[in-house]
């Protein structure tokens, strides 16, 4: 059981982290145009 009293802060703190990682993709422009890297492979130069 004590076990739980670090998990659970443990756990916030993960997802948090992820939340913030992905707020930070989003606003840096990561998603902007996700079909470009695709087609660019594609495209012969």
């Amino acid at each position: 059981m004590e076990i739980l009293y670090l998990l659970i802060p443990l756990s916030v703190v993960f997802v948090l982290l992820i939340i913030g990682l992905f707020w930070w993709a989003l606003q840096s422009g990561q998603f902007d145009n996700v079909e470009r890297e695709g087609e660019r492979i594609l495209r012969h130069d």
